[in-house]
């Protein structure tokens, strides 16, 4: 047995009341957040430094006390000093260059306050400060662990949702002793190094006829109208349909990644970078590597099982796993080749055996760093999100039909 951390998410049921207090805590949470950032940027800008949170945390007990910010103690305190607290972690985090330059909240975007304490689930109902009788709320799995602190937020289309982070004791899963590489890619999710394949469903491409229709129909409405809220939701609730059907199948597919393999190598891909290429960016965005990615990582955490990334510009689709033979003409659009010794090879399953291999090899040198092949200079610095062989694709103009059946 392990300790570690879960979150629950459970959907809430408010009632009217209830649903005002929500407002008025996402709102209140919002001002307290950006009345003291402007308060930090305005002393810095005077006097190269500001208040730190204890500083600031004095600060809004004054505010509670004068008439026109009264309307402040409506509201759980905790919540306004966690607020606060996320506000000094941010400003920390930025000056350690771990994070960019805190930000403004917009009530346009997702609101969430947190209550760090004192928050219990009963009977059907979600407890917290200044919610005595309780929100009805949907729990639809138990919670092991002790209650730590919750978030609740509410999402574009109007639904509320409490996140519950809980520490409990797990149970790792049974080792396999199995091991798999893994390719990812836009036709198919992941390819492991065993010939299985994970379909990539692509939902924005199956809801995007819908999502068009409804924003055009959202363009015409007049902002502010009621008929305008109505079909923004309607726009809001495609989103949250494509994101949550997506988000159901990544942790479908690690989990049984993890279940079945003791260790999985993969490549460090730079998601971020490949998302400036226009032509594939948002097929790579449908895709979700990145969380992908994350899901494996923390699973395989759980579980006390590893995932180990190799270098990026490993030739792995390029070179052969059999005999180590690199084709360096092979572009993009050929999913199947021979090599000069006669081996024929899918060009996905020959990825994942060389991430494989070359995974292998940096667990059994210890060290995380790739040391083998050849490169081209120019391309590792000029072109760091995409692999080699991409970007002979690009230089040649062959980026024209990559939305289907490529990758």
């Amino acid at each position: 047995m392990k300790t570690i951390f879960r979150t629950y998410q459970f959907e809430l049921k408010p009632t009217q009341e209830q649903k005002v207090l929500l407002d008025k805590h996402f709102g209140c949470i919002r001002y307290v957040y950006n009345y003291f950032l402007n308060e930090r940027k305005e002393q810095y800008q005077a006097d190269k430094k500001s208040d730190n949170y204890y500083k600031q945390a004095a600060t809004l007990t004054e505010l509670k006390k004068k008439e026109e910010t009264a309307w402040l103690k409506e509201v759980n305190s905790q919540s306004l000093q966690f607020a606060l607290r996320c506000l000094d972690t941010a400003y920390v985090n930025f000056f350690r260059g771990n994070a960019k330059f805190p930000r403004f909240k917009s009530k346009k975007n997702k609101n969430s306050f947190t209550v760090p304490q004192f928050a219990k689930l009963e009977n059907g109902r979600f407890f917290a400060p200044k919610f005595k009788d309780g929100i009805k709320c949907i729990i639809h799995r138990e919670v092991k662990g002790e209650i730590g602190k919750c978030t609740l937020s509410k999402t574009p289309t109007g639904k509320y949702f409490v996140s519950i982070l809980s520490e409990e004791q797990y149970q790792p899963k049974e080792k396999t002793g199995a091991v798999c590489g893994i390719d990812l890619g836009l036709k198919d999710l992941a390819i492991t190094s065993d010939g299985i394949k994970f379909k990539n469903n692509r939902y924005t491409k199956k809801y995007e006829r819908d999502l068009a229709k409804a924003q055009k129909h959202l363009s015409r409405k007049q902002k502010g109208s009621n008929s305008f809220e109505r079909q923004r939701r309607k726009v809001a609730k495609i989103h949250e349909k494509i994101s949550n059907t997506r988000q159901d199948v990544l942790h479908k597919v690690s989990h049984q990644l993890v279940s079945d393999y003791d260790l999985i190598a993969l490549e460090d891909l730079n998601v971020k970078g490949m998302m400036s290429n226009r032509k594939l960016s948002k097929h790579i965005a449908d895709a979700s590597w990145g969380t992908f990615v994350r899901f494996l990582e923390y699973k395989a955490d759980w579980n006390d099982k590893q995932v180990v990334k190799i270098n990026r510009f490993y030739p792995s689709s390029k070179t052969c796993n059999v005999c180590g033979w690199i084709n360096q003409d092979l572009n993009l659009s050929v999913r199947e080749w021979t090599c000069k010794n006669g081996h024929h090879l899918d060009r996905d399953e020959n990825a994942a055996k060389n991430i494989l291999n070359e995974g292998l090899k940096i667990i059994s040198s210890g060290t995380g760093d790739y040391t083998g092949g050849d490169l081209n200079k120019t391309l590792a610095t000029k072109h760091k999100s995409v692999k080699p062989e991409a970007h002979l694709f690009l230089a040649n103009g062959q980026f024209t039909d990559l939305t289907d059946d490529t990758w």
